[in-house]
C-alpha cells in the first residue's frame, strides 16, 4: 500500500458487505460541471463522454462504469472531483445506452467488449499528449481487464497504469451470487432499467427476442439468457460468461495494474478471485476486508468517499509519461 494513502478501514458505524455497498449510493456526491462530447462509433452508433475542465498537458484518468451506471454515480462524482483536485484531467466514457439517451443500433453494451474499450483507449491515446491512465468499476472493470490481457505488451503503448474496482472477474460466479439471498434484491434493482430499455428496442427492432421472456426474466441470468447473449452474439448466458469473463486474461496483464476487490463483496466471492500464482507481476490485487461492492465508504458518520479514489490515484501517480 502506497504511503500516501493508508488501507482501507470500515467505519464502526457501517459494518457488513450489504450496508456497505448500498449506503454507498445513498451518499452520493454532486457530479461535477461536466461538459458533454458525443463520439459517432464505426458501426454507425455514438458513444457519450463526459469530460470536466481540460488541463493542457495534463495526465487523463478515463473511468468505464459498472452496470448501469453512468458519469452521476457515486464512484464516478468522487473519482472524477478527486482528479480536478489533483489538477488532472478526466472522463467518463458512457457505455451504449447509458448516457441518458438510447443508443442506435441494437446492440447495447456487455461485460466483455475488449473491441469498445480498444476503440475507446486509442482514440484517447492518440489525442492526449500527458500520461492516460484507465479505472474500470465493476462490469466496466472486467472489460478492462480483458483488454489488458488480450492485448498484453501492446497495451503498454496506450496505458501508463490501470486499476479496476470489484470487477466481477469470473461472472458465472457473480451471476449464482446474485441468484441467492440479499443477491437477489440487487438483482431486481438492476431489472428495474434493464428491463424497460430491452422493451423500447424491441419498439424500433421487432424481434429481437421475445417480450414475454423479458418480462419474465428474474434474475440477471434469465435476461442475459434473454437479452445479453442475443445481442451480442454469445449462445447463451453461460457461453456469454464463459467468452467475456477476464479472469483467463488476467495473466497476460503487461501494463501496471491495481486490482481492488472487498472480501466481503456481495457481488464476487474471494475465492472467485485468481490466486497469487496466476497474477502476471504486472498485477497488484489488494483485499480488504471490508467494502462491500463499491462502497469504501469512510470518516466519520455520514461517511465520505475520498478513499478510492485517493487509492487509485496514488496507485496511478507511480507510474508517469515515460
Amino acid at each position: 500500500m502506497d504511503a500516501s494513502c493508508p488501507p482501507y478501514r470500515a467505519p464502526r458505524w457501517l459494518p457488513g458487505g450489504h450496508a456497505q455497498t448500498v449506503y454507498a449510493k445513498l451518499i452520493t456526491p454532486r457530479p461535477p460541471a461536466y461538459r458533454r462530447s458525443r463520439w459517432e462509433t464505426p458501426d454507425g452508433d455514438f458513444v457519450d463522454t463526459d469530460w470536466i475542465a481540460p488541463r493542457p498537458g495534463a495526465p487523463l484518468v478515463v473511468l468505464f462504469h459498472g452496470l448501469e451506471g453512468n458519469s452521476r454515480s457515486h464512484y464516478a462524482a468522487a473519482l472524477m472531483h478527486a482528479v480536478a483536485r489533483r489538477g488532472w484531467n478526466g472522463v467518463v466514457v458512457h457505455f451504449r445506452g447509458c448516457s441518458g439517451e438510447p443508443n442506435r443500433l441494437a446492440r447495447a453494451y456487455h461485460s466483455g467488449d475488449d473491441e469498445e474499450i480498444d476503440w475507446i483507449l486509442r482514440r484517447l491515446r492518440a489525442a492526449q499528449r500527458g500520461a492516460l491512465y484507465a479505472a474500470g468499476v465493476s462490469l466496466g472493470g472486467n472489460a478492462l481487464l480483458k483488454w489488458l490481457g488480450m492485448r498484453g505488451s501492446k497495451a503498454c503503448g496506450v496505458l501508463e497504469a490501470a486499476g479496476t474496482v470489484c470487477a466481477p472477474v469470473d461472472l458465472a460466479a457473480a451471476a449464482r451470487s446474485l441468484e441467492r439471498g440479499f443477491g437477489r434484491v440487487y438483482a431486481r434493482n438492476f431489472l428495474r432499467t434493464l428491463k424497460p430499455t430491452a422493451l423500447a428496442k424491441l419498439g424500433r427492432f421487432p424481434g429481437l427476442y421475445a417480450p414475454e421472456a423479458v418480462l419474465a426474466a428474474r434474475s440477471l441470468r434469465e435476461f442475459d439468457d434473454t437479452v445479453t447473449a442475443r445481442l451480442h452474439g454469445f449462445r447463451d448466458a453461460a457461453d456469454y460468461y464463459a467468452r467475456a469473463a477476464a479472469r483467463p486474461w488476467i495473466a497476460g496483464i503487461r501494463v501496471p495494474t491495481l486490482m481492488i476487490h472487498a472480501r466481503n463483496d456481495p457481488f464476487l466471492p474471494a475465492s472467485a478471485l485468481p490466486p497469487a500464482g496466476e497474477l502476471p507481476r504486472a498485477v497488484r490485487l489488494e483485499c480488504t476486508e471490508d467494502g462491500g461492492h463499491v462502497g469504501f465508504v469512510s470518516g466519520p458518520f455520514p461517511g465520505t468517499h475520498d478513499w478510492l479514489p485517493r487509492r487509485l490515484l496514488a496507485f496511478f501517480g507511480g507510474f508517469p509519461m515515460a
